[in-house]
């Protein structure tokens, strides 16, 4: 039997707060929301009203100039309730086009190539490179992106920009460790290209940097870049990231696209945006950001919140720890199917535990008389065998490591989730909005969690384990369980 102690809530075997997920040296970016404006009526879909502000105005003429936009663009710029977005000038059906950029009006990895500082960001991270590309156009005042930049926000609501006072109601969830990671990874990436291109290369910068700088045009990309394009994994593009998020369009598929050659006589390619749903005139172009994102997620890229119960989840991160002395045998069957030395498993409200949690659980425990499944001979069938109950003090095992793990995360949080269900009742500002239904969405996903290991510890007498199935193979054991003696005749 393995103590406590080798296996607890505090060992590296299970952690309840969540790893940064996006502090790898790509880590990915999103779609945007604009949160720059603070007016919230809805602009008339049919005029250019004096009620759209000045600086939207003039992108929007910028983009008539440049022949982006004409008079049959079925959509344009208007202030919404996020903040800007795009309205409808007449009925739209579903999937038709909405509007078409062309590639010389993308901001991305190529456009910073072939700028001036082009020949010094060539080794940088892409997002990088963009990121130092934004912020010399935005202090220059000759930029060719002025307009554009003019109508991106300062901040958003993303946790990134939240003061000390702010993060503090989000004590004891994973999205403020997550928070501080990033923010720390950020801190990093700005030292090391401080070092490395703007300081030895001040010619090109004439304008000083900051961190701020830097938080700044990291926040735009990771709420408002585009992803998952063919042949761009980092692009902006002016006009199409005005489009804001709807929860009630539950699908990705057909919004946006790359097409070929604009023209007969142009190489220059096209970004075609398309509204997922039918339109009518004067509503809302919206899209899905993704389906898949946690409401942590959309808090930390977006700065908002979903009500939808499913966007509630908690991540498990489970480890084989070095000082095993199985290590070597569990990485390489971990390995062989897909996973590594460290796990991350989301379990989302409402829905069936993850694929393989429970097998990589079984793996990390196995010991003692246990350990037989890790010999060479079961090296191409084990992962099988761990789907299903090994013995009962594996089982038992588990469900008292992951239960303890759950108490202990449960205790870190400064409420109760009465108390934030109390408060979601109030008038509350959007950045304490969201952390009430972080913290408590994080703390139903956790009791339910214990629920379901709490309702395995009560069916342990019940479960069938290898060594009775095996019997019932070799036709050893009967229907009951019972073990059968062959007589000899």
């Amino acid at each position: 039997m393995v103590s406590p102690s080798t296996l607890s809530p505090c060992s590296t075997f299970l952690f309840p707060t969540r790893y940064l997920k996006h502090s790898s040296p790509s880590p990915p970016f999103q779609r945007k929301r604009l949160l720059s404006l603070t007016v919230t009526y809805l602009q008339k879909a049919d005029s250019d009203a004096p009620s759209l502000p000045p600086k939207v105005q003039t992108f929007w003429q910028w983009l008539r100039d440049e022949g982006v936009v004409s008079a049959k663009t079925p959509a344009r710029p208007a202030v919404v309730p996020e903040g800007l977005g795009l309205v409808a000038l007449r009925d739209l059906s579903r999937n038709e086009v909405v509007l078409e950029v062309p590639k010389r009006f993308w901001i991305n990895p190529d456009a910073v190539a072939a700028s001036e500082i082009g020949s010094v960001c060539g080794e940088l991270k892409p997002w990088v490179s963009v990121a130092l590309y934004l912020i010399r156009e935005k202090l220059k005042n000759d930029s060719p992106w002025r307009h554009y930049l003019d109508i991106l926000p300062e901040s958003t609501d993303s946790t990134i920009f939240w003061s000390e006072e702010e993060l503090a109601e989000l004590q004891g969830t994973q999205l403020l460790s997550t928070t501080l990671s990033v923010k720390e990874y950020v801190q990093n990436e700005f030292q090391k290209v401080e070092e490395e291109i703007i300081s030895p290369h001040k010619q090109l910068f004439p304008s000083p940097i900051t961190l701020d700088d830097f938080f700044w045009a990291f926040g735009i990309l990771r709420s408002r870049a585009f992803s998952r394009l063919r042949g761009q994994n980092l692009v902006l593009i002016p006009l199409a990231d005005l489009i804001n998020h709807s929860p009630n369009i539950t699908t990705e598929d057909h919004a946006w696209e790359i097409k070929g050659a604009a023209g007969l006589f142009s190489w220059d390619s096209l970004f075609s945006l398309r509204t997922p749903v039918s339109l009518k005139a004067g509503e809302q172009v919206m899209i899905q950001y993704d389906v898949n994102k946690s409401n942590a997620d959309l808090a930390l890229d977006y700065g908002f919140i979903e009500s939808k119960a499913d966007r509630n989840a908690f991540t498990l991160t489970l480890e084989i720890s070095e000082s095993d002395p199985f290590f070597g045998d569990k990485l390489d069957i971990a390995e062989s199917n897909g996973l590594g030395e460290t796990a991350y498993f989301d379990v989302v409200w409402n829905s069936p535990l993850p694929p393989a949690m429970l097998q990589y659980l079984r793996l990390v425990a196995l010991e003692g008389t246990d350990a037989f499944l890790l010999e060479s001979i079961f090296r191409n069938s084990v992962w099988g065998h761990l789907d299903l109950p090994v013995s009962r003090a594996n089982e038992e095992l588990i469900c008292r490591v992951v239960r303890d793990a759950c108490k202990t995360a449960l205790s870190g949080y400064h409420t109760t989730i009465q108390e934030d269900e109390k408060l979601k009742g109030e008038n509350l500002n959007p950045r304490l909005k969201i952390a009430v239904g972080i913290r408590e969405g994080e703390k139903k996903v956790l009791q339910q969690i214990d629920e379901i290991f709490k309702g395995r510890e009560s069916e342990l007498d019940q479960l069938e384990y290898y060594q009775e199935r095996r019997l019932k193979d070799l036709g050893l054991s009967g229907e009951q369980g019972e073990i059968i003696f062959w007589e000899p005749k």
